[in-house]
């Protein structure tokens, strides 16, 4: 948290979304840790993180302190989201959105039309976030969150390529504070 000098009014600090680095797992792991029941190793994050030519990782950074993360994958001409996550701490500061953001332009980059991912049923939250990208729900997978029994939602958005799209996307982003203001 930063203070304007002479004053204690909080300014806003600067939220940076960068490729995931080694550097960068500490912080991944700790955020792992508190938002997932049977979290990913680090060896796992290294694996996906080395796969460049079909999958992108990046993390959320206020200052150095990681804040949040995301990972996708993409096959042809479908991408999927493999994880996203942001620090308790900084829930409801949009930092799920600028992180689903460049998952998705990531997507488009790598030539996706369409992009997937499972979100807990019972995650409403994620869901409506999910829900302003244009995600919709197309099916349930029984039980596939091993540890809880809990069924996952299976989320889809198609034709990520079009104008409209673009413009939906750019419109949420630019609806998006650069600063993230502390608590």
């Amino acid at each position: 948290m930063r203070r304007s000098p002479g004053t204690s009014v909080d300014e806003p600090v600067e939220l940076e979304i960068t490729r995931m680095r080694r550097r960068h797992l500490r912080g991944v792991m700790s955020i792992e840790r508190q938002v997932y029941p049977r979290p990913w190793s680090p060896n796992l994050f290294l694996s996906e993180m080395n796969e460049l030519r079909n999958r992108a990782y990046f993390v959320a950074r206020i200052a150095r302190d990681i804040v949040g993360y995301g990972g996708i994958m993409c096959y042809a001409e479908e991408a999927h989201v493999t994880t996203i996550a942001v620090d308790p701490v900084h829930h409801r500061k949009k930092i799920g959105t600028r992180i689903l953001y460049e998952l998705v332009q990531e997507g488009i980059r790598l030539g996706a039309r369409a992009v997937s991912l499972e979100v807990r049923v019972s995650n409403w939250g994620a869901q409506r976030l999910y829900s302003q990208f244009g995600f919709r729900p197309v099916g349930v997978r029984k039980n596939y969150y091993q540890e809880t029994g809990e069924d996952a939602l299976v989320m889809w958005v198609d034709d990520i390529r079009t104008a409209e799209y673009r413009r939906q996307l750019q419109e949420l982003i630019e609806a998006v504070p650069d600063g993230i203001r502390p608590d």
